[in-house]
């Protein structure tokens, strides 16, 4: 067959997989890297840093978790790895166990999610004069589906084509009858061949009269952390136009390019047209080629062994690996279409789908999840009972439980440590805690309750650990500084300064509940003590206490936005500042963050974070260190002496000077432009207390912690005596 005999959708096939294949052979180097990496560390390490924390963010997952989970042998294969009271176990903590390949099952309602993904999923035909041809697509939103350039390229071609969905087989193993619904180009209609998508309106009923929303969406979204190098993705497909099938986590992502995806399977290879999901079904990708096998002169090899042609189908093809487009790509390149009148609208209406907190969003006549928020969803109604029923002729589906944690009143208030452990201090918390229902929410559970419970995992896994391991450390200490030379004061803070952003690995953003109170920040009593006042508390009484607070802010943002219908950038900005300085948490940055600007990684850095109750911190606020030369002669308040512009802490001067030197090392010329910030001048304080205030086990064992989850270290509690030998002059401004 040559090219001139092959069809317009055949070429496009072809230009793709020559693309895709081109790709995947000019990124060997990475994927051997990456693979690399991934056996011998685990998916942890597999991607950027970047991406694995945006992954393990939108997981809900911390570092704090993952580095319990990492200390644990690798040796479980059901259930946690960890030695928890198995009330602990939560949702989160098996997730993270499995995205790390150390369990083996997956959640009940993975099924139900994948049984709602495929009712979107559809088998796309196209019948012109003398052809026809089929492939795969979605339903993205309300009233557009998606699917390849290569299936549909141009507006003419969409016209006279079909979506057909439920062409599968039934429980009973029998033929559905299949839901035909045209397509609508005139309505809506974008294609882009580089990235090999189409995007394209569908009628709002089938040619029996039935509803497109009976077939649900799959919402796209722009967020990053979707999937990382070394997870498992599913793809639901009709391939070679097939009834409905489904590669349920056979391929593996190994590598990511800016544009694309590529993920291997010895079995299971995707369709044109077909959406790739993460184990939690959200769209990583719409798969499009791949990188085929070929034979000594360049000819593409079927899975036989013999020369593959087209007429054979893209699933007779010997890939070597599959190539998605990445879903934010798409988006992006969606946005600069010039659309106005009702394109523009129904663009809108996909990226408002995309904004869902749900990857899957179904029809509830079709499926009913029970999962509404106390709203009766459309087409079902509520009894007498409050028992829901579906509408005559719909199909009964049965949820898994969803247990949350709740917050009430009284848990929210710290409690009274007992007598062996002496006196605790009371943490300050909110006076609004309550929230009106559904503020805060998702799901019925509370965003903070997430945390909470997520922090008493937290502290119960690092619960026998050895507070300090004064020999594991001195190991680590001395690689750790292996490169780094002591002797000219300029080299040695510039090596410092580049180590510790270079080994500055993970870094997690700020969330001291879940990250700082379980187990960094603890003292060798087990208690948590101010870093100004030295006031003692047990880890629940902060953790509590910081849920209440990111409870109330969470319930007076929501309220803001309720009454400011489109605020402005600068009126957002002040309404997060009022909220910060109103509710703050129970966690003093001794660099203020009004210094840096509150920006990350510097906001999240645990190196500069101590325990502090909100009254400390408050009056303290954004204020330089100083050392009062009357100290000691006159009264001052439980955290120490404040004058205009000048603060001395009662307690924990060596560790904050310690901390903030590390600040200047870690992030040169950051702070200092302002007269009210840290100047050059106060350089000789932060000196004269380190050396007053010598390295506790304390601080060895928060440096130890910080490095496990964090990467990197604080070289002035490792090597105090380089503080004479390093150029700290060289940091400011």
């Amino acid at each position: 067959m040559t090219v001139e005999q092959l069809s317009q959708v055949d070429k496009g096939f072809l230009e793709q997989m020559e693309d895709a294949g081109r790709r995947y052979t000019s990124r060997a180097g990475e994927r051997d890297g990456h693979m690399e990496a991934l056996n011998q560390h685990g998916i942890l390490y597999a991607d950027t840093q970047e991406r694995v924390n945006s992954r393990l963010t939108r997981l809900g997952i911390d570092w704090a978790m993952a580095a319990a989970v990492e200390q644990t042998p690798a040796t479980a294969t059901t259930g946690t790895s960890l030695d928890l009271d198995r009330e602990l176990v939560s949702t989160d903590l098996l997730t993270l166990e499995r995205f790390m390949g150390r369990n083996d099952l997956i959640g009940i309602d993975y099924l139900e999610g994948g049984f709602l993904a495929a009712r979107s999923v559809g088998r796309i035909t196209v019948r012109s004069p003398g052809s026809s041809h089929q492939g795969t697509g979605f339903l993205v939103s309300p009233s557009l589906l998606m699917t390849n350039n290569h299936v549909l390229g141009s507006a003419e071609e969409a016209a006279a084509g079909v979506i057909e969905f439920n062409f599968q087989a039934g429980l009973d193993g029998q033929p559905l009858i299949p839901v035909v619904f045209p397509l609508d180009p005139q309505s809506f209609f974008v294609t882009h061949r580089d990235l090999d998508f189409t995007v394209v309106a569908v009628s709002d009923r089938s040619r029996d009269g039935q509803p497109l929303a009976a077939f649900g969406r799959l919402p796209l979204k722009e967020a990053q952390g979707k999937a990382v190098i070394g997870e498992l993705v599913n793809i639901i497909q009709h391939p070679n136009g097939e009834p409905k099938q489904l590669a349920l986590r056979d391929n593996q992502i190994v590598d990511v390019l800016d544009d694309f995806v590529h993920y291997s399977a010895d079995t299971a290879h995707g369709s044109s047209g077909a959406p790739v999901f993460n184990d939690q079904w959200e769209v990583v990708a719409l798969h499009h080629a791949g990188a085929p096998h070929k034979d000594r002169d360049g000819n593409v090899l079927a899975v036989d062994g013999t020369r593959w042609h087209p007429s054979m189908g893209e699933h007779r093809v010997n890939w070597k690996a599959n190539e998605g487009v990445r879903v934010s790509r798409i988006l992006g390149m969606i946005q600069q279409f010039s659309l106005s009148g009702g394109a523009a609208a129904l663009r809108a209406e996909l990226f408002a789908a995309g904004s869902s907190l749900h990857p899957v969003e179904a029809s509830p006549p079709t499926v009913l999840t029970n999962r509404t928020n106390g709203v009766a969803p459309r087409s079902v109604t509520m009894d007498g009972s409050g028992e829901q029923h579906a509408s005559t002729g719909s199909v009964r589906w049965s949820v898994p439980l969803h247990i949350s944690v709740s917050l009430d009143a009284d848990a929210l208030h710290p409690r009274a440590e007992s007598p062996a452990a002496g006196p605790a201090q009371q943490a300050i918390t909110p006076s609004y805690v309550g929230l009106p229902a559904g503020i805060g929410s998702i799901d019925g559970q509370s965003p903070a309750a997430r945390d909470l419970a997520a922090a008493m995992v937290n502290l119960a896994a690092f619960r026998g650990r050895p507070y300090f391991d004064e020999a594991k450390d001195l190991m680590a200490r001395n690689a750790y500084y292996a490169g780094i030379h002591v002797g000219n004061p300029t080299s040695l803070r510039l090596a410092l300064t580049e180590h510790l952003e270079s080994t500055h690995e993970r870094r997690p953003s700020y969330k001291p509940m879940r990250l700082l109170y379980p187990w960094v920040d603890l003292h060798p009593d087990e208690m948590l003590h101010s870093i100004y006042s030295d006031k003692g508390f047990t880890p629940q009484e902060l953790m509590e206490a910081d849920a209440a607070v990111e409870a109330a802010r969470i319930g007076r943002w929501q309220e803001f936005m309720l009454h400011e219908s489109a605020p402005g950038r600068e009126a957002i900005e002040a309404e997060l500042a009022l909220l910060e300085a109103s509710l703050p948490f129970n966690c003093e940055h001794v660099v203020p963050q009004s210094w840096f600007d509150e920006k990350e990684p510097m906001r999240g850095d645990l190196h500069h974070l101590f325990a502090c109750e909100s009254t400390c911190n408050s009056f303290r606020g954004n204020i330089p260190y100083f050392d009062f030369p009357d100290f000691n002669e006159v009264i001052q308040h439980d955290c120490g002496r404040r004058d205009p512009g000048k603060f001395e802490p009662f307690k924990g001067k060596g560790p904050v000077a310690r901390a903030t030197l590390y600040f200047l090392l870690r992030y040169p010329r950051k702070i200092g432009d302002e007269a009210r910030e840290l100047q050059r001048t106060g350089l000789e304080t932060l000196l004269n207390w380190h050396r007053d205030h010598p390295v506790g086990i304390y601080e060895q064992h928060r440096n130890a912690a910080i490095a496990e989850m964090q990467g990197n270290r604080n070289p002035l509690i490792d090597h105090p005596e380089w503080a004479e030998e390093i150029d700290f002059a060289g940091a400011w401004p």
